[in-house]
């Protein structure tokens, strides 16, 4: 490591922080021993030694520091850390902040064929509770990552650091409904609440309320939130279904949700929620399996029909920002989006994700990472949020925390089940661990059924220019369309400059959705002193300059 890069590293882990603490100690005590030295008539030799032990615990407090990184002992705070920490205490000011985790609704239908049923209900609950001030409530895919597997209630607890548990079932038969609730202190398994519910199919919404109701009653909460809408109970069931399929990564469910969202609407013209389904189907078809262009327009026309009918979809808001982002390059008025989906949902996973993903790209690495720590803080067992924090981190030379992050991910679904690669294949090859990125990429590739670019980047970086070359065809063949900045990404590798700027303009021209995160991938970096580059950059709403210097050691 040349000294640029030692003191770099320094600075990054803010030990010159813990030098400036130490002159002080050091301009104090010397004072100190000025005064006492006439009157004790101390020997020149113990001073000599004094003076000596204080020189040289300079250097032993820059050690100390490299090596334990005081930072992440919160014995000194990074900027983001004291505005992460001055926004939560402003949101939990005046009360003692409660937390809980509701699990998936058992079905216990006659011919177990109500999951989706079971599963909305319990949803349903954990949106409502989650707009409720002093009540943190796990996501969703946390929670939900923890059906039919076996585990105790005080294990799910520790891994979703929440103090209760919601569990609960479900029996439906015919055109009457039997819902089972229990909030639990996970603490000592006691029960705190508990009732059945014995109800005709149109009173699942006054069920759903009070058991919302009563949680927030047996924790000792203030209820500020209105009561859900009613709706028609087909356009509601319709709804669920929609609901369960719109949290799959296949093609063929994300557009099975599609048509029982639009059942919804035909049920009910003035069901919000499933225009917002409509537009969050859309958004994870787009780039997977759909060209941008063709989805987002669908995401933008669903989400601006969702606000049409509430204006405080919250959701909605979430899919409008991306579309701005994406459509328009409109990236103030993305944030703008953004930041009225946190102040209706401040927990919600979506727009933290979202947001910490558009400041990143644009150089605001402090509040980057306030939002990412944030919503990996709301969805600790997610896999997309665990595989998102490890290929931001990285970009931002946070290695530790990306090896965290990315095992966690690993450990969440081994089959790599979702749209990208696993980013923890790319953190080691950024590593110098290419057999361990290779592997990776190699055995996602085995359960994902499709090539990526991330072996092609790899073999390049190992200057195998055949295997890259060949990865590199493998990963564009036969899958319709493919951004041109991830083909940009091997290009780059391969020292081929100029097909990577025209890669890089296609990918403008697609309206590719990762685009914008070319200025702060460590792949690009060859590229930042070409003009043209700067230019896509300028083009997009980024400014170069900022968000190089985001990323720089």
């Amino acid at each position: 490591m040349n000294p640029k890069e030692f003191f770099g590293e320094l600075k990054r882990r803010r030990v010159y922080s813990v030098a400036v603490a130490y002159v002080v100690a050091g301009w104090a005590l010397a004072q100190g021993i000025a005064q006492v030295f006439p009157v004790f008539d101390i020997p020149n030799w113990v001073v000599r030694l004094i003076v000596l032990l204080m020189v040289l615990g300079f250097p032993v407090a820059l050690v100390l520091s490299w090596f334990f990184d005081l930072t992440r002992y919160g014995i000194v705070r990074t900027p983001a850390a004291d505005v992460a920490a001055r926004i939560d205490m402003a949101r939990t000011a005046g009360f003692e902040q409660r937390s809980v985790a509701v699990l998936p609704f058992s079905d216990l239908s006659p011919g177990r064929d109500h999951d989706y049923f079971s599963d909305g209900i319990a949803e349903e609950i954990l949106t409502a509770l989650a707009r409720i001030d002093g009540l943190r409530v796990a996501a969703r895919r946390s929670s939900f990552w923890f059906k039919d597997k076996q585990a105790e209630l005080g294990e799910i607890a520790r891994k979703l650091n929440v103090e209760h548990v919601l569990e609960g079932s479900v029996r439906r038969d015919g055109n009457r409904v039997r819902v089972t609730a229990e909030l639990i202190d996970a603490s000592n398994g006691f029960t705190l609440w508990s009732e059945k519910f014995d109800r005709e199919l149109h009173g699942i919404f006054a069920v759903q309320d009070e058991i919302t109701r009563s949680i927030v009653d047996a924790l000792k909460l203030k209820l500020a939130i209105s009561p859900p809408a009613s709706h028609s109970t087909d356009a509601y069931d319709a709804y669920l279904q929609g609901l369960f399929y719109s949290d799959k990564s296949t093609e063929d469910a994300l557009r099975k949700s599609l048509e029982f969202f639009e059942r919804a609407l035909n049920k009910d013209p003035k069901f919000s929620r499933a225009w917002t389904g409509i537009a969050k189907a859309w958004l994870w078809l787009a780039d997977a399996y759909v060209p941008p262009l063709e989805a987002y327009t669908k995401v933008r026309d669903a989400a601006i029909r969702a606000l049409r009918l509430d204006k405080d979809e919250a959701e909605a808001h979430v899919y409008l920002a991306e579309t701005k982002r994406i459509l328009d390059w409109d990236l103030d008025g993305a944030e703008t989006e953004f930041n009225r989906a946190i102040e209706l949902e401040p927990n919600a996973t979506p727009s933290n994700y979202f947001i910490a993903a558009l400041h990143a790209a644009r150089g605001d690495r402090d509040k980057a990472l306030i939002y990412l720590r944030r919503a990996d803080r709301i969805d600790p067992a997610s896999l997309w949020v665990s595989n998102f924090a490890c290929e931001l981190y990285r970009y931002f030379g946070l290695y530790d925390e990306a090896v965290v992050a990315g095992e966690r991910a690993l450990q969440l679904d081994p089959t790599f089940a979702h749209y990208g690669e696993p980013a923890l294949a790319a953190l080691y090859r950024e590593m110098g661990r290419f057999d361990d990125a290779i592997a990776l990429y190699k055995k996602a590739q085995d359960f994902t059924g499709r090539p990526g670019f991330g072996l092609a980047i790899t073999y390049a970086r190992m200057n195998r220019r055949k295997e890259a070359l060949q990865s590199l065809d493998a990963a564009v063949a036969g899958w319709g369309y493919r951004p041109g900045d991830a083909i940009a990404h091997v290009q780059v590798a391969l020292g081929a400059h100029d097909d990577a700027i025209r890669e890089l303009e296609r990918a403008c021209e697609q309206r590719s959705s990762s685009l914008h995160g070319v200025g702060i991938a460590p792949e690009f970096v060859p590229l930042r002193s070409d003009k043209r580059f700067r230019s896509i950059l300028q083009k997009i709403g980024l400014e170069p300059e900022k968000v190089f210097a985001a990323t720089a050691v």
